[in-house]
């Protein structure tokens, strides 16, 4: 506990959310998010838009989601993962720069729902259109089996019930998969959504007015393919981008994209969606896709892939909300991911903050669980890294007598370290195995060349003749060597590594006894 109370320590100087005149408008990840005020943000399955406050006139981004109880029993113990989600509200919170937010209200309760036929079970995957032929502003969410539409008459009132539809007509079953709403240039809104069935469909619908009711125009069928969820949109340099996710429940998958000048398409790739560039090593950082914010700055447009991380229902790593800068080679998207960044929201400009963490996965959450059945799991290796078998069993996870590399933590665990999962390097029989990464400087990440800190949290048992954390850059290798059973998670630094030609191996290598067990979590490479 000791480790995650200083780490909420830290969160309350460093949060993005916190305001900070002499600051840079600083992007945090991996961590809880806080207004400026201090209070908790509490946003899931949402979206941002962007209108005019109605008493300045000024213009706002208004971000909503969802209020879930186990958001909060989460975040005050991250040692325990929930196992349902209950709906509390729908949250508004404002923000001229996108770094700093204030909270606005509850804008839609349980009271509300409950005077209108009441709440189904579920309430999720929203967002918000101005509808000029009704001058009302119209929140469309998944709720129950069908489709919601809430309306108010400014952007961060009440917004009460005034229509439910089910999308039966429409693409044959009564719900839609994962939803979104996006406002083209022209002021339009479109909901993006899938299939309500295997997922297997996405399609595009205008977001208008029926029968003076605000409802859906058209349906528009743009994938048909392998199931996907957390379907969103945006737009950039004149063609659409449409995004998703694989079908993993709440855990984190890679971001998939398809391409299109025209919104209602046709989109490629046609028979697949492509992986998008960038969120390998990591799963997207650990998210699905949520929604993403257009940046049209005076000096640049940046897209801002904004990542849901369930991390209260999957026990995927500290923090909801997880934002990212993206880049393009051509008509190809770029992502970056990144622990801390900065963002110039009038300008557009983003950059690398100097506090970042380097590494990718770095608290081994972005992987499959692992069920011990003969049915071959998706995944063998890490995400990110690469084990080196020197001496021992091969990596198999479809074999129960092969060693694994994810160690389940427990709850004592996890009052230490972050998350569910952390690295196991251990065997059956006597063994010698490394697990390294390589990180390289690319056009929009550099790694600058200088020096940087090292460090993780281990904890190991039985016998070792060998046991080293090490980094490796244009030749020099600089060590930290591990010593005796460390019963108790412990920090251990490997300060002054000098990095050279953007590019170091970082890594943990171990020869041990059978039955021998080094644990590691939690891995930082950053500046000094």
């Amino acid at each position: 506990m000791k480790k995650l109370i200083h780490c909420f320590a830290l969160l309350f100087v460093f949060s993005p959310f916190l305001h900070l005149r002499a600051q840079p408008p600083l992007i945090q990840n991996d961590t809880f998010w806080f207004t400026k005020e201090g209070q908790p943000i509490y946003s899931q399955g949402g979206g941002i838009f962007r209108f005019k406050d109605p008493s300045s006139g000024v213009e706002k981004y208004y971000w909503y989601g969802v209020r879930y109880r186990e958001a909060e029993t989460y975040r005050l113990n991250p040692a325990v993962t929930l196992p349902t989600s209950t709906f509390e509200s729908v949250t508004c919170y404002s923000s001229i720069d996108l770094v700093n937010w204030s909270f606005e209200h509850n804008i839609l309760t349980m009271a509300e729902l409950e005077k209108n036929g009441g709440y189904k079970r579920w309430l999720g995957r929203l967002g918000v259109a101005w509808l000029a032929e009704l001058k009302k502003y119209v929140m469309v969410v998944q709720h129950g089996n069908q489709v919601l539409f809430t309306t108010s008459d400014t952007p961060a009132g009440n917004f009460t019930w005034h229509n439910q539809i089910s999308m039966k007509e429409m693409i044959g079953t009564p719900n839609t998969g994962d939803q979104t709403v996006f406002t083209d240039d022209d002021g339009k809104s479109y909901l993006i959504y899938s299939y309500g069935s295997g997922r297997n469909k996405i399609y595009v619908s205008e977001i208008g007015v029926k029968e003076g009711k605000a409802n859906l125009l058209d349906c528009k069928e743009i994938f048909r393919g392998e199931s996907r969820e957390g379907n969103c949109m945006f737009k950039y340099n004149g063609k659409y981008y449409m995004a998703a996710s694989n079908i993993y429940g709440w855990d984190a998958s890679l971001a998939y994209y398809l391409v299109a000048d025209d919104i209602r398409g046709p989109y490629t790739p046609a028979k697949s969606m492509a992986v998008m560039k960038g969120c390998e090593d990591d799963y997207a950082h650990i998210t699905q896709t949520g929604f993403f914010v257009s940046v049209k700055g005076t000096k640049q447009e940046t897209i801002l892939y904004c990542g849901d991380r369930w991390a209260d229902f999957a026990g995927n790593g500290l923090g909801y909300n997880q934002w990212f800068p993206m880049s393009f080679e051509g008509s190809t998207p770029v992502f970056n991911s990144l622990h801390r960044w900065n963002l110039n929201a009038q300008t557009g400009l983003w950059s690398v903050d100097p506090g970042n963490n380097y590494v990718r996965n770095a608290s081994f959450e972005a992987d499959r669980r692992y069920v011990p059945t003969h049915v071959k799991p998706v995944q063998d290796q890490l995400t990110g890294w690469t084990s080196t078998v020197i001496l021992g069993n091969a990596i198999s996870q479809d074999s129960l007598t092969s060693p694994v590399l994810n160690y389940f933590n427990t709850e004592s665990d996890r009052k230490t370290v972050i998350g569910e999962k952390s690295l196991a390097i251990t065997d059956k029989i006597k063994f010698n195995r490394k697990v390294s990464q390589t990180i390289i400087s690319t056009p929009y990440v550099k790694l600058q060349d200088g020096y940087y800190r090292l460090s993780a949290m281990i904890r190991n048992s039985g016998s070792f003749d060998t046991m080293m954390m090490y980094a490796k850059s244009k030749g020099k290798t600089f060590r930290y060597t591990i010593t005796g059973e460390n019963n108790e998670w412990k920090k251990i630094n490997l300060p002054h590594i000098k990095v050279r030609k953007g590019k170091v191996e970082i890594g943990f290598e171990a020869a041990g006894a059978a039955g021998a067990v080094w644990l590691v979590d939690d891995v930082e490479l950053v500046r000094e």
